[in-house]
């Protein structure tokens, strides 16, 4: 099982931005989606709302799944339920800026998979962030992924790195 603590260290494992729609050096697929930063996403002091940066997971969810994984959750049988989410600052952004968020899957099983979440602007991580999801039918019961999605979230997986100690 995944132990909470391991995530962050595979986030920062994974710092290195690829094209977008290439494959990296660690034969995976790392999806990519621009946001723009508007006013309305931040506070009197100009810094981004945190919770835009849980918005922010849920539409690249949904994005990677259209585009790459299915173009139609329900007619593939369910949906994707948010079973843990985490989000962590690691500089702060502000309007006018382009967020670059990058999606990789981690732990990929038969019902679950994590989403690891990187927001860039320049190159640079400005937030860190992951979801534990599990697929469920149309009646909200857990359930395997349909037939032929799993290999296609598996496309997008990251391995776990070797940790020192």
């Amino acid at each position: 099982m995944l132990m909470r603590d391991v995530i962050p260290q595979v986030l920062n494992h994974a710092t290195a931005m690829p094209e977008p729609g290439s494959l990296d050096a660690g034969g995976h697929k790392t999806f990519h989606h621009a946001i723009d930063i508007y006013l309305k996403d931040s506070n009197a002091f100009m810094n981004t709302y945190f919770a835009r940066y849980f918005e922010w997971q849920g539409i690249c969810r949904e994005r990677w799944f259209h585009e790459c994984i299915h173009d139609n959750l329900l007619a593939a049988g369910g949906v994707f339920v948010t079973k843990r989410a985490h989000q962590e600052y690691v500089e702060e952004t502000f309007p006018f800026q382009r967020v670059d968020c990058y999606l990789n899957t981690f732990q990929v099983r038969r019902c679950s998979a994590y989403l690891l979440f990187r927001f860039c602007v320049g190159g640079k991580p400005v937030s860190l962030g992951y979801q534990q999801i599990v697929f469920a039918d149309r009646k909200k019961r857990i359930s395997r992924f349909p037939a032929g999605i799993i290999e296609r979230v598996k496309e997008y997986e990251l391995a776990l790195p070797e940790f020192a100690s």
